[in-house]
């Protein structure tokens, strides 16, 4: 380490920092130190030599780099994602762990001299705003230029954040290392360890580049954080953050849960709405309100289908010049494609398989795709149009609303507004999404993801959801939460809604909220009037929606609703549920079965007026 870096650590004054620095140094071994600020020369440091050693390379437009993983390292391994801890717990869900005796050697091990002949590069960043109350501070050691660089864009630098800790000891660190490497790619990957140390708010992850295990501050940063909320009594979800403007001047923020390939970033990034974040949100009580930030400031998006009628705000901002990284899409004259771009593809090019062509074959003489289907664009959100200018307002912003959706194509409505603060977290609890036939090769099949966190939670089970319902206390405006689904289809197997339709269901929410529409309340919570809907879709769609479509759509599925009830009661008694809880579940079996008894298995709207 030059004496440069070694002033910029001195700096902040902080014997943690400097413990960790010191071990790494000593466990890694690498031939040079390079510590980063937020200085504007340090982060175009990182820029460069993440080109100079090979991890990224220039495109042809402006901004534009392609990062490539290796063929095995294109997803988050969860297998091999674990807690470290001290001892055999039972949290009511299934989670991956290891004890901590076992597996911090393990670890260790693998990073023995693992970056001997490469340059460490220690940087510091700030989940959610700088110089906030939702501010969590985390330190990053990693000999990669790309991890480093991604970093940059997706989360606010932070140094300066250390200094105001005042050598306090309370911030998140990461220890990684892509391992060695073959043509810039790493090889071990069949020692590819993410630990996640709990006790200490610190995770290892070694012999992987793939941003999903790699990027330390994104998924294994944010269970570090669920813990930390659930001790401290504010929320760390899953969740996009929006702007939903409804009548001209009006703006009304939205959270939203969706498990994956649910909706969640085309409702996040709908046409006319504003954007804050859509991944993780940290949400907390302020004077009487619940107020919410974007963890990040970028985002790591899933690229496939980004085409410029789906997803034009999101297809212009990565095909004109501004900073992007492109990982695992095919290059061809140094020009990006991707799955689902509606774009002609070359037969020909370099992507993570190396030079492609089309027919090429793996080792089991299956086709390889020009681009993987994980392909992923890294930008930041200001880069977007529709980006939100309360991005970074370090009071994070008022929530009014809170959707939960899945993927569901026989039971739930649309939408439907819960009848309490207690529901609605019922509601949130009982998401299922069925799986597709596209990526799991069985369609159908539902798995029950609660609050669209199930990979994440940190704490048993009863905590969290005990947690949740006990939120409001305290609180003079609690926010409203929906459930939606875009996904029921009707008797011949074809979908209600179309994919614009959404927005109708959003913007009901948002004059709901505001107290612009009246509702009707069914067995399973409050849901719209058609005569409101059918002046949203003509207004926002031009859209003539018929009372016919309404029935189809909104038609209370009684005995469907009552066989998840079955499921949910199963899943549920796998432990001890909090008191509101069991309540809410008892009570929606009740409402469902007496109107079966008076309706029968599929309830028409307006009977529920009556």
């Amino acid at each position: 380490m030059d004496s440069n870096s070694k002033q910029k650590l001195e700096a902040l004054n902080n014997p943690k920092v400097m413990e960790y620095v010191e071990e790494a140094i000593k466990l890694c071994r690498p031939a040079k130190v390079t510590v980063i600020t937020d200085s504007k020369d340090d982060i175009e440091y990182v820029r460069k030599l993440a080109k100079e050693n090979g991890e990224e390379r220039a495109l042809k437009t402006d901004g534009h780099t392609i990062h490539f993983d290796g063929p095995k390292d294109q997803a988050r391994d969860k297998t091999h994602t674990k807690y470290l801890l001290e001892k055999e717990v039972d949290w009511g869900i299934n989670i991956n762990y290891i004890l901590k005796k076992e597996g911090l050697p393990e670890v260790i091990s693998y990073f023995d001299g693992i970056m001997e002949g490469k340059e460490m590069i220690i940087s510091f960043y700030c989940l959610g705003p700088t110089n906030s109350p939702f501010s969590l501070p985390a330190m990053q050691i990693t000999d990669s230029a790309y991890v480093t660089h991604s970093e940059q864009i997706l989360y606010r630098s932070g140094y300066e954040e250390f200094k105001r800790l005042k050598g306090a000891p309370n911030f998140f660190y990461f220890l990684h290392s892509a391992g060695r490497l073959d043509n810039g790619v790493t090889i071990d990957v069949d020692k590819r360890r993410i630990y996640i140390d709990l006790d200490e708010n610190r995770v290892y992850t070694v012999n992987n580049q793939y941003a999903g295990n790699s990027v330390g501050l994104k998924k294994l940063a944010f269970r570090l954080a669920i813990q930390k909320a659930q001790k401290e009594g504010w929320l760390a979800e899953h969740m996009f953050l929006m702007g939903v403007h409804g009548k001209p001047g009006r703006t009304t923020y939205f959270t939203g849960a969706f498990p994956s390939a649910c909706g969640k970033t085309s409702t996040a990034m709908l046409p006319g709405q504003s954007i804050i974040g859509d991944d993780i949100a940290y949400l907390r009580k302020t004077n009487g309100k619940v107020h919410a930030v974007n963890v990040e400031k970028g985002i790591f998006g899933i690229i496939q289908d980004v085409n410029p009628q789906d997803d034009p705000l999101i297809y212009d901002a990565l095909t004109t010049p501004r900073e992007v990284i492109f990982s695992n899409v095919l290059i061809n004259d140094d020009m990006p494609y991707w799955l689902g771009m509606g774009k002609e593809v070359p037969a020909e090019g370099e992507n993570f398989s190396g030079q492609w062509y089309k027919g090429k074959k793996d080792e089991k003489g299956n086709d390889i795709p020009y681009a993987n289907k994980n392909a992923r664009y890294t930008i930041a959100i200001n880069e977007l149009e529709n980006a939100d200018p309360e991005l970074d307002n370090p009071e994070g912003v008022p929530v009014k609303a809170i959707v939960y959706g899945g993927r569901d194509s026989d039971t739930t409505v649309p939408v439907v507004e819960s009848l309490t603060w207690e529901h609605g977290v019922f509601l949130g609890a009982t998401i299922e999404s069925e799986t597709t036939a596209a990526t799991l090769g069985k369609e159908g099949v539902r798995q029950h993801n609660p609050m669209a966190n199930l990979d994440f939670i940190s704490v048993p089970f009863d905590t969290y959801l005990e947690n949740h319902l006990q939120f409001p206390k305290g609180l003079s405006a609690v926010p409203t939460i929906y459930s939606v689904n875009y996904f029921l289809k009707n008797d011949e197997g074809k979908f209600c809604n179309g994919k614009l339709d959404k927005k109708i269901w959003i913007l009901w929410a948002e004059g709901r909220v505001n107290g612009e529409y009246e509702a009707i309340d069914t067995p399973v919570g409050k849901i719209p009037k058609y005569e409101d809907l059918k002046v949203l879709f003509k207004k926002h769609l031009d859209y003539d929606y018929t009372e016919k479509e309404y029935q189809e759509q909104f038609s209370i599925r009684i005995a469907k609703y009552l066989a998840k009830m079955g499921r949910m009661t199963e899943a549920f008694n796998k432990f001890k549920m909090p008191t509101t809880f069991a309540t809410e579940l008892n009570n929606q079996i009740k409402r469902l079965k007496d109107a079966q008894a008076k309706f029968g298995d599929v309830a028409a709207p307006e009977v529920f007026l009556k």
